[in-house]
């Protein structure tokens, strides 16, 4: 797991202003409010950040899904990941969401049975599959194409595949970890 007692990997890029298109910069305070830690490092290759700013602030701000469960998904797949900077970056989102704190508690410990409905609990299982497996079982896609029309369920599956890609970049490359400080 990537934590703060080991050393990051690569820095965020020391002067952002300085080194990158101003156009691509002002897009990521905007749609972020600062340069954080993540899109510091990202903007090594400004192509692969402005990419990255494009989908994830559609997965984020443009999708259908409910804002609980988005924000759900993104905090189990921190947990399963090992990825605390993701996990600490969401968890105030996660309360904005309507999540408890019993609840966002829960997600930490992966402790799960109680604290969500139905419909939560076949998100945690869809999640958990796409996550740790890659493959979903038929039962478990079953109740979540149960509980989602077409849209919601790619954005759902799109969610929890952004969300493995962010928090596996965080911990590859220990962004957030001891050193990583943010580039504006």
């Amino acid at each position: 797991m990537s934590g703060p007692d080991l050393p990051a990997r690569l820095l965020p890029v020391a002067d952002p202003a300085a080194s990158v298109d101003a156009d691509l910069l002002s897009r990521i305070q905007a749609q972020r409010g600062r340069v954080s830690a993540l899109y510091g490092t990202l903007l090594h290759s400004p192509p692969i950040a402005d990419g990255w700013l494009h989908f994830l602030t559609a997965v984020r701000r443009e999708s259908t899904l409910p804002a609980a469960l988005r924000e759900m998904v993104i905090l189990r797949v921190a947990v399963l990941n090992g990825a605390p900077y993701e996990f600490e970056a969401h968890r105030h989102h996660a309360e904005q969401a309507g999540l408890s704190h019993a609840q966002i508690d829960a997600l930490a410990s992966g402790a799960v049975d109680g604290h969500f409905d139905t419909t939560a609990m076949a998100v945690i299982a869809y999640t958990d599959a796409m996550t740790r497996n890659i493959d979903v079982p038929d039962p478990v896609y079953a109740a979540v194409r149960a509980a989602f029309g077409d849209r919601e369920l790619v954005e759902l599956t799109a969610t929890v595949g952004a969300y493995n890609l962010v928090s596996r970049f965080l911990v590859a490359l220990r962004v957030g970890a001891r050193g990583a400080k943010p580039a504006a």
